[in-house]
């Protein structure tokens, strides 16, 4: 069966590096890098003010919607950093939506 695509490819016009990494670190302690890429994505970005009993804060998050599976290699999306608009910014989730047959319709990766 064929199943409608819910993040389409003509929606996705940002472009994006990303940079993800896989489980475990290499011996010198750093990440190991599972995918690093130049990608369109359909990115949305939000910001919002948080109190403290200091100051106020304000923090940035965003999610970029990826067709299909951007890292097949990978079971889950635990981390990376990706680079939008001059911006460098950390991963802190990923999904991987899947279809009723197992398949990965699209990728959404969370960023703050």
């Amino acid at each position: 069966m064929i199943y409608p695509k819910l993040v389409r490819e003509k929606d996705c016009k940002t472009d994006i590096h990303i940079v993800l990494y896989g489980e475990g670190t290499t011996e010198d302690g750093e990440p190991i890098i599972a995918l690093d890429a130049n990608l369109k994505c359909n990115y949305q970005d939000k910001a919002k003010r948080v109190l403290t009993a200091e100051k106020v804060i304000i923090q940035l998050t965003a999610k970029a919607y990826f067709v299909g599976d951007i890292a097949p290699g990978l079971s889950v999306i635990s981390g990376g950093q990706v680079t939008v608009f001059g911006e460098t910014r950390s991963i802190y989730q990923g999904t991987k939506a899947r279809n009723p047959d197992g398949t990965v319709n699209f990728t959404e990766v969370e960023i703050m």
